[in-house]
């Protein structure tokens, strides 16, 4: 029946269907059955169906010297067969149920007959009466009163008993679900059962004793959140309490006896909930807001805005670790136009995570993660429509260990859902423990915490910032040698170009340790340009610091083997400049593009590379690609040079320089090498601190490797400083008068010798 009513008229349509049973609406008791013909020459065997308008009538067959009878309840009508006289041989028995203008619906029930020398179980009677029963098979007895389905226990092939399984159910529970389904089928009036179901649905909770009980429980749950959405109805303050009041008791239910069987049977039972009750929390009536409701599993806050939002949203939660939540009035504003009020509504669910499968997305990979037993679930509401995007800025607390911002996917591992970190980033603040979350979507978001990473350290923290300031003070240093130095040690083309080279490396390895020591002074998330900025840099200038490296290596390798095919020097440096800096940029670009428009650019609560996506790759790839190289390169020109016949190796003065290249690149390469090799261990691996250690000490302290392996074990550079301290003395000092004039007749010897 279908009823429309308007301005004082009613109207109703009538139309009748008639809907077939199927196979799985009848009980069948039992559905197999083996039976000793010596013990019990005689058995029972039903097949029950729900009570419906539709009349049925039953036959058995084979029925020869058996009698079917008619047996009702208030429930059901059960058509019942006494078999008097055993079969033969195993037999398969046929319920069927006819009904006037449909087709026969016939229920088969299996008869296995123990025989002599069969392995069987043998009768029990210490709760349930139990027959002998062959091995293999399962035996299967009614529920107790006002309990509806089957208990059923398993007879092993050893002959041996195996644990009771219930599949019983409270029959008034089982009334309710019904009830839900019906509604949800479309029959009857959603706006007066929807509350009568939920009040009801408080008390019968306490009546769940088995995982049957709570399946169907959550099922009605379930059917009750798709009709409030289906009908869009508006829950008053009663029934949404009674509602938080049955989410509170299903989450205090015991885990192993109810819950572990529940999901085994059904393992998005969790997640069904969790959407179940995100949907009915905001189904508010305008008029009741704001609301406030409080128990040991459950809080609930709402609040309703005006059409002109005046403020940010905020709000708190007195839980375990505390939990607060802000939106900020720009994603609120655009909501409120045309006289719209905008309700706001944010559950915390306690236990929920325990109940959830441990599912989790790309981002999060296959580690092992804890959470702190919160799940915030925050819903916008603006003209009857609900609005899942938005930024939200959450703190979690004390969190102790490294955490994950997280939301649950309903969408993801067919339908079981799973953890997701896509749209949100970490950034733990730095004036206490505290773990803030931002997402730029609204859903159920809760954090996790890794159980194999190396937690938050002091030490290793300390030590990163004083190694950083340490290698930024020695290229400085360099730099000012560079300065006072840069004339005399650059006498041929060999020594310019290397020079040069290592100029550019200090320069740009300057740059990155600047950013990457402030970066973690800037607010993290790819909403903040300046991070941003600084990840950008960082990736450009330490991969620029490598690429100038391998232009060094590559000048070397062409001088010892393209001896006689000499380019200008202009032609070189121009080369090197392309190697040094565009290349590096490009990589850089390419990263930025590729990756920052997927959410995979920047890494959780840190302002560099992401190692979960593949950004990371970019600047690791290249970079262990110009190590190998390198070291190819100083192995040819080890060889090249320890030649016993040098008549084709180059003049002395170049040879000296190119000596030095190759001593600078034999310390260099390794330790820039085998730092960044650390460094991707440590970002993409489970491991133990001790590889934390060696990378941040490597990592610190590159600045100082270059210094000393670079600049000053090149001899022409140290004869410089020395000339340079020696003119600096005073005129009266002896010391500085016989250097002096002891320095003139080599100077001169040189010439004349050169002039030779």
């Amino acid at each position: 029946m279908c009823c429309f009513e308007a301005q004082g008229f009613r109207w109703e349509l009538y139309q009748v269907a008639k809907v077939p049973l199927q196979e799985t609406d009848v009980a069948r008791l039992p559905d197999q059955l083996s039976v000793s013909c010596t013990t019990s020459p005689g058995f029972r065997l039903s097949c029950c169906l729900p009570s419906t308008h539709l009349v049925y009538t039953a036959s058995w067959s084979p029925a020869e010297g058996s009698k079917a009878s008619l047996v009702n309840t208030p429930d059901s009508q059960c058509f019942v067969l006494a078999v008097r006289r055993c079969p033969v041989a195993d037999t398969m028995y046929t319920c069927e149920l006819r009904s006037p203008g449909l087709s026969p619906l016939r229920v088969p029930v299996s008869v296995t007959i123990i025989r002599d020398g069969d392995t069987t179980c043998p009768e029990d009677s210490s709760a349930i009466a139990w027959n002998v029963t062959k091995a293999g098979h399962v035996a299967q007895a009614p529920c107790p009163m006002n309990r509806t389905g089957v208990v059923k226990r398993t007879c092993g092939f050893d002959g041996s008993w195996e644990p009771i399984r219930s599949g019983c159910t409270d029959t008034e529970l089982l009334a309710l679900s019904h009830r839900a389904w019906l509604l949800r089928a479309g029959q009857g009036l959603p706006a007066v059962e929807v509350p009568q179901i939920l009040a009801e649905l408080s008390q019968q909770a306490l009546a769940v004793s088995s995982p049957s009980d709570l399946l169907a429980l959550l099922g009605t749950i379930s059917f009750l959140a798709k009709v409030v959405v289906d009908a869009r109805i508006q829950l008053n303050r009663s029934s949404l309490e009674a509602f938080l009041k049955t989410t509170d008791k299903v989450l205090d239910m015991d885990t192993t006896s109810l819950w572990t069987p529940a999901q085994a049977q059904k393992p998005s039972a969790g997640s069904d909930l969790l959407l179940a009750a995100e949907t009915l929390a905001r189904s508010l009536c305008p008029e009741d807001h704001p609301f406030s409701f409080s128990l040991q599993n459950v809080q609930l806050q709402t609040q309703l805005l005006g059409p002109t939002v005046p403020a940010d949203y905020r709000v708190s939660f007195s839980t375990q670790p505390p939990l607060q939540a802000h939106i900020p009035r720009c994603s609120l504003a655009p909501l409120g136009h045309n006289g719209t009020n905008v309700s706001i509504t944010s559950l915390v669910l306690r236990k929920l995570d325990r109940l959830l499968p441990a599912n989790y997305g790309q981002r999060l990979g296959d580690s092992l993660y804890a959470t702190p037993g919160l799940v915030l679930a925050i819903s916008i509401m603006a003209g009857g429509q609900a609005f899942d995007r938005g930024e939200v800025i959450m703190d979690f607390g004390d969190t102790g260990s490294t955490p994950h911002c997280v939301f649950w996917d309903h969408g993801l591992f067919q339908g079981e859902g799973g953890w997701s970190g896509e749209g949100c980033q970490v950034q733990t603040a730095r004036a206490g423990p505290t773990t803030r979350c931002f997402c730029r979507h609204l859903t159920a978001f809760s954090i996790l915490m890794s159980q194999n990473t190396v937690p938050e350290n002091p030490t290793l923290e300390l030590l990163s910032r004083v190694g950083l300031g340490a290698s930024i003070l020695a290229l400085l240093v360099c730099l000012g040698v560079y300065r006072l130095v840069w004339r005399v040690v650059v006498q041929n083309k060999v020594a310019y170009l290397r020079h040069m080279a290592l100029l550019n490396v200090v320069l740009c390895l300057l740059a990155a340790d600047t950013c990457f020591l402030g970066a973690p002074l800037l607010p993290p998330g790819p909403r903040s340009p300046l991070c941003l900025a600084a990840a950008f840099l960082c990736h450009f200038f330490y991969l620029a610091t490598f690429f100038w490296m391998l232009a060094q290596a590559l000048m070397l390798a062409h001088q010892l083997l393209f001896v006689f095919h000499q380019l200008s020097k202009c032609r070189v440096l121009s080369l090197m400049m392309g190697l040094g800096y565009v290349c590096p940029m490009g990589f850089a670009g390419a990263a930025l593009g590729l990756y920052l428009p997927r959410g995979q650019y920047l890494g959780e609560g840190a302002c560099w590379l992401s190692g979960k996506g593949g950004a990371l790759y970019t600047f690791v790839g290249p970079v262990l690609a110009i190590v190998g190289v390198n070291g190819l390169v100083l192995t040819v020109a080890v060889l090249k040079l320890l030649r016993p016949s040098l008549s084709e190796g180059p003049q002395a003065e170049k040879r000296q320089a190119l000596l030095a290249v190759i001593k600078a690149l034999l310390v260099l390469t390794p330790v820039f090498g085998l730092t960044w090799g650390l460094g991707l261990v440590t970002l993409l691996e489970e491991v133990s601190i001790v590889p934390h250690y060696i990378f941040t000490i490597l990592n610190s302290t590159q600045g100082v490797f270059i210094l000393l392996f670079g600049c000053l074990m090149d001899k022409k550079v140290r004869e410089a400083l020395l000339k340079r301290a020696c003119r600096s003395q005073s005129p009266n000092s002896t010391i500085s008068l016989a250097t002096y004039e002891t320095s003139i007749p080599e100077h001169s010897k040189g010439g004349r010798e050169d002039r030779r």
